[in-house]
């Protein structure tokens, strides 16, 4: 079943989610909501959807970077993004423990702000501590445009949207960002857009 993403203005995207507990996590209508999410995350088509995308302000978030939408890029931008495959996994009650503090930057967007695009700039490597799908505890340490997911997917979950974070004179919508940006590296994107 594919869920509404919310799209911003909506309260729920800028709320602190609660956490979600033991039990909750084990229900079958949590378990049930994760597939939902999933199914919904490659409907789109995403690499991460966060539950208060959905309507719920819950601490749980679905992550899938599929090599398939790596086809499209140039070899050249994903090297610069240090982006490789990221296989299915959720995230419950998580938090980033560890920011590396090298900045990168990056066009970003997101299924609730759709149709645009902007530079935002991220911690280069996070580590996360978070519980799985089963409530056992789990540690990720990501680096490149994985930890980029990660430190996206997180914000939503505080409340927070790229937008907040992004340098506002790169904000535009998708179809100049292809038809204009997209195989120019970051640094010369900054420099013509005077950021």
């Amino acid at each position: 079943m594919l869920l509404k993403i919310v799209q911003a203005g909506e309260e729920v995207l800028r709320r602190q989610a609660r956490a979600l507990t033991w039990e909750e996590i084990l229900s079958e209508e949590t378990q049930q909501l994760i597939e939902y999410m999933r199914e919904t995350m490659h409907d789109a088509p995403g690499v991460g959807l966060a539950a208060p995308q959905v309507g719920l302000p819950i601490q749980l978030a679905v992550i899938e970077d599929r090599e398939e939408y790596h086809a499209q890029v140039d070899p050249a931008r994903l090297a610069e993004r240090e982006r490789r495959p990221v296989p299915f996994h959720v995230l419950i009650n998580p938090k980033i423990v560890f920011t590396d503090s090298t900045s990168v930057e990056f066009f970003e967007g997101c299924l609730s702000v759709n149709g645009f695009s902007a530079i935002v700039p991220r911690a280069r490597a996070v580590k996360v501590e978070y519980l799985d799908e089963k409530a056992q505890a789990q540690i990720i340490e990501a680096s490149g445009w994985y930890a980029r997911i990660l430190q996206h997917e997180i914000d939503h979950l505080k409340g927070t949207l790229y937008i907040d974070r992004m340098h506002a004179r790169t904000f535009m919508n998708v179809e100049n960002l292809t038809r204009l940006w997209k195989d120019i590296p970051i640094g010369e994107v900054r420099t013509k857009l005077g950021v």
